[in-house]
């Protein structure tokens, strides 16, 4: 089902309709603002930078289980990998983010159709996912309070439609009730218009500046009186002996005299420049290394979690919103936007992490193959990548017959037990903040391979960073203390 078909059949009436209350007394009809800003390129250079990252994203239905999430491979998921007909996955998610930054909102209609499931529910299939651009947007309530959204678009054609059936993402959330942006729901740019005029005329004044330059520079004066066509003649023998200079000297007889006019053209400093253009790009949270590409590995993550980090969670949990009944939440079902593999690593960082991952077979093969843009191999997938010595080890247990196949817990005495579990109790103490429970539990199996001599130190520790997201010096700490337990050096 289409955009048209879907809003044809399912619209809503106005009547028996009112406007929504608001706090402030306004009433909530909200046109969309200009394109005054985007007249900039720096503007339109430092929302390239947040939306192109934003199209890494990759969108995963999963379900939360104790805080750990299981991807679901359904019709919800499809949904998120193919949109519509029309537009990519990638695509979509930038003309979401263009349109969010444009008018602070960003309005998507998911269409569906209405079944029944095997127990006679009403269930909804949805068929697709259309970012939408209205030239106005009223809210409307009916007499039990429930809210609704009318769209008018540029073509004179409108539809009302419930907006708890409506993706809605705002930027700059805050006095508008309804939308974000200033109290009538559109992008409070009063403060970056006048940046952006003082970049204007800063920009102005090097071209002319520039165009002064080329100007008269210098004045050629004959000692005596010449008729207009005389005058004409030398005029052209003057071009020609300039257009015929190469050494920088122009040969002049005693009858002319050249008279050089001093130009003082004063250029905007760079500085200043550079002052300007950054005032504009923190407005967008952009820094000037990201602008150009030049950024260091903690620069990125600088940018990702001051700009970056609050979209993603605003897009996954508006997505979450609309596409789940709350039964479906109730189960643990969210959308949620991964950033791209490997977001912040360069080649070198990439293969250092995967030394440690295989060192420690925590990474699949074709995990290996993809992070480096290789595509994925069928016959690889579900096989671990391990370094030769963990294969041999893996091989070893494989052969030491059906009573360890039976059996896969380590196996420790009483007294290394005991030490387990006051390691575990000293890492609470050495992390400084709270563990959940899978951390906690990943961090007793580790300590307890490490205990049965199943892994080296540098394996330990390179599982507890990964696998418990310990840094390496708490790492270190805790294998430490598991160390001096061991020799009798750590005193209860």
């Amino acid at each position: 089902m289409g955009l048209f078909d879907f809003i044809n059949k399912y619209r809503l009436q106005r009547q028996n309709k009112k406007y929504a209350a608001m706090l402030n007394g306004f009433t909530p009809i909200f046109s969309q603002f200009g394109h005054d800003i985007y007249a900039s390129d720096v503007v339109q250079q430092a929302i390239s930078c947040i939306v192109f990252e934003m199209k890494k994203l990759n969108p995963q239905h999963v379900r939360m289980n104790n805080g750990d999430p299981m991807p679901i491979d359904g019709e919800i998921q499809r949904l998120l990998e193919y949109p519509n007909n029309r537009m990519t996955q990638s695509e979509f998610t930038e003309k979401v983010f263009w349109q969010l930054f444009l008018n602070y909102n960003s309005f998507i209609i998911p269409t569906y159709d209405i079944g029944y499931d095997v127990n006679g529910n009403r269930v909804r299939k949805y068929t697709g996912l259309y970012p939408i651009q209205p030239a106005q947007v009223d809210f409307l309530q009916d007499d039990a309070g429930e809210l609704f959204v009318t769209f008018k678009f540029a073509n004179t054609y409108e539809t009302t439609l419930r907006y708890s059936d409506v993706i809605h993402i705002r930027y700059r959330y805050s006095v508008n009730e309804f939308l974000g942006g200033n109290e009538f729901g559109q992008p409070d740019n009063d403060a970056l218009l006048e940046t952006l005029e003082i970049n204007n005329t800063l920009l102005q004044g090097v071209s002319k500046g520039l165009k002064a330059s080329f100007a008269v520079n210098a004045v050629v004066k004959y000692n005596t009186l010449l008729d207009d066509g005389t005058m004409e003649k030398n005029l052209k023998d003057m071009e020609q002996k300039l257009k015929n200079n190469e050494s920088g000297f122009l040969p002049l007889d005693i009858k002319s005299e050249f008279v050089p006019i001093s130009n003082q053209i004063q250029l905007v400093d760079a500085e200043t420049l550079k002052f300007v253009d950054e005032k504009i790009l923190r407005q967008f949270g952009v820094s000037l290394p990201i602008l150009t590409g030049d950024y260091t590995k903690e620069q990125y993550e600088a940018f990702y979690q001051k700009t970056l980090e609050p979209l993603v969670i605003a897009i996954s949990q508006a997505f979450t919103k609309t596409l789940f009944t709350d039964r479906e939440k109730s189960f643990g079902n969210r959308i949620k936007f991964y950033p791209h593999e490997l977001i912040f690593m360069s080649t070198e960082q990439k293969l250092e992490l995967f030394d440690k991952l295989i060192d420690s077979a925590s990474c699949y093969k074709n995990e290996f193959r993809t992070a480096f843009g290789m595509k994925p191999l069928p016959e690889l997938v579900g096989q671990l990548a391990m370094s030769s010595n963990k294969t041999n080890a893996e091989n070893n247990k494989q052969d030491n017959g059906d009573e360890e196949n039976q059996n896969t817990d380590v196996s420790l005495t009483k007294q290394d037990e005991t030490i387990v579990d006051d390691v575990v109790d000293e890492a609470k103490d050495i992390v400084k903040q709270p563990l959940l429970v899978g951390q906690i539990q990943a961090l007793s199996d580790i300590v307890k391979g490490y205990q049965a001599g199943e892994y080296t130190y540098n394996q330990a520790k390179n599982m507890l960073m990964i696998g418990v997201g310990l840094s390496a010096e708490d790492a270190e700490a805790v294998l430490d203390v598991q160390d001096d337990l061991n020799s009798g050096g750590v005193e209860e």
